[in-house]
């Protein structure tokens, strides 16, 4: 049985249709496992990277470990008498200090009247028009830690202390 012209190009464009899907899935597929290759191949050039690393190192690669974070709360909170334009007024502070360092923290307590004093200091010369905005708190924080940091890398010959936090801050 022979066929027409016509019905050769409706059987060859079904045909076409059917393939279509398969064809489609089959260059999905390929797509899907060159990126699985090529992350599989990244991945392993970064351990190979690390384990070269451990050998230069002497040892096996082992993620460093955070350290734990520690506080250190200056108790009694700080209060200091500012002068507004107005009147008098006072500032209460209380300051935290946090290091992943336990020296350093130690530091701080061996010389807690010098830390004190340092923060008292910069706490008195403080303006209260500055200090009502969170822009004037946050330099005050930044101050407050700069000191703190002073003090201790003159003992120890690093910074040591990671922040300075204001667990309370009264003003009136």
């Amino acid at each position: 049985m022979a066929m027409t012209e016509d019905e050769v190009a409706v059987a060859v464009a079904s045909a076409k249709k059917r393939r279509s899907p398969l064809v489609i899935g089959l260059v999905v597929a390929l797509l899907a496992l060159s990126g699985v290759g090529a992350y599989a191949l990244t991945a392993m050039r970064g351990h190979d990277k690390s384990a070269a690393a451990a050998d230069k190192d002497g040892g096996d690669a082992k993620p460093a470990k955070p350290q734990p974070e520690l506080f250190l709360p200056l108790d009694p909170a700080f209060v200091v008498n500012f002068r507004d334009d107005d009147a008098m007024r006072y500032l209460q502070v209380g300051v935290t200090l946090m290091a992943h360092d336990q020296a350093a923290l130690d530091t701080v307590k061996s010389v807690d009247p010098v830390v004190r004093n340092a923060l008292i200091m910069l706490f008195s010369r403080q303006d209260y028009t500055i200090l009502s905005d969170p822009a004037g708190k946050q330099k005050l924080q930044a101050d407050a830690l700069a000191a703190v940091r002073k003090i201790v890398e003159a003992r120890t010959g690093k910074p040591g202390i990671d922040a300075l936090y204001f667990t309370s801050f009264v003003m009136q």
